[in-house]
């Protein structure tokens, strides 16, 4: 009876962890489906509307960060999203009150995916090249053809993702 239990649990632990995993593809698809090539203003400045960095845990930003229309639905407005690995090894997602924001705007910071070692993103080019920033070179579009996600759980699984973009 102990075996079939803690069988039981370890199944509704897995469950559950790719449950999790499955609902943070999910919202980050749906964020840059939505991705809009409007750079933001931010007092004197702009912003390129899809940013890619190269950023760690101990980064006080974004590793990516882009303007995302509206769903229209009604209940979500045109903003600027930022997803980034934090120091705890959570994924948090980032939001500003609208695209344009006065100097100093801080963003709303939700945590959407825990235990998580390594966080990468890659992004697809006009030449059909994955890079691991955008803009790459001046000359890139607003937005790229694509993203690619890939994730090292806590637990050692490699998941990688990629997504078409309307660019």
């Amino acid at each position: 009876l102990g075996a079939v239990l803690d069988a039981r649990e370890h199944v509704g632990a897995e469950a559950e962890k790719w449950r999790r995993a499955e609902s943070f593809f999910a919202r980050f698809s749906r964020d840059v489906r939505l991705a809009a090539p409007r750079p933001v203003r931010t007092g004197a400045s702009t912003a390129a509307a899809w940013l890619g960095r190269n950023a760690t845990p101990a980064d006080a930003f974004p590793l990516l960060e882009f303007s995302r229309f509206g769903s229209g639905t009604g209940y979500e407005a045109a903003r600027r999203l930022g997803y980034r690995l934090n120091e705890r090894h959570e994924v948090e997602l980032w939001v500003w009150p609208g695209l344009d924001t006065v100097p100093g705007a801080v963003p709303a910071r939700y945590r959407v995916l825990g235990g998580v070692r390594e966080f990468e993103l890659r992004y697809l080019g006009p030449g059909l090249t994955w890079a691991n920033t955008w803009p790459a070179v001046a000359t890139d579009p607003p937005i790229p053809l694509g993203v690619q996600v890939r994730l090292v759980l806590a637990t050692g699984e490699e998941i990688v993702r990629t997504f078409a973009l309307k660019s």
